[in-house]
């Protein structure tokens, strides 16, 4: 249930991701630390895509630290564009909180899946 859960919450947060990124190249014309977000803020979901059919709980687990791994490097560039004054305040709030819960998610996922 949790992985259907996180999922979803990462495909929610990718189409946010890709339209962030129509809007920092369209109205903002930065192309460059966008490119890096889209990368990184879509690969989240994707490797939790992956995870769903993992060969073992070993990699399970190794793909939701990669999924882990992407989410930090979201925040990472969303707090750059944040801080180069690309993203308003109110935005790069929005978009962290969501992120902030699939953090939360993967790591309770991965603490339970261990024990």
């Amino acid at each position: 249930m949790k992985e259907i859960v996180i999922a979803n919450l990462s495909m929610d947060f990718a189409l946010r991701i890709v339209n962030s990124y129509k809007y920092l190249c369209n109205e903002r014309s930065e192309y460059v630390m966008s490119k890096q977000l889209l990368r990184c803020g879509t690969s989240i979901g994707a490797n939790i895509a992956e995870s769903e059919h993992a060969q073992s709980t070993a990699d399970f687990i190794s793909k939701l630290y990669i999924a882990l791994k992407e989410a930090n490097e979201t925040k990472y560039w969303l707090t750059l564009l944040h801080r180069a004054e690309y993203l308003s305040e109110t935005e790069f709030e929005s978009m962290m909180k969501d992120l902030r819960i699939i953090l939360g998610t993967l790591v309770n996922t991965i603490k339970k899946t261990k024990e």
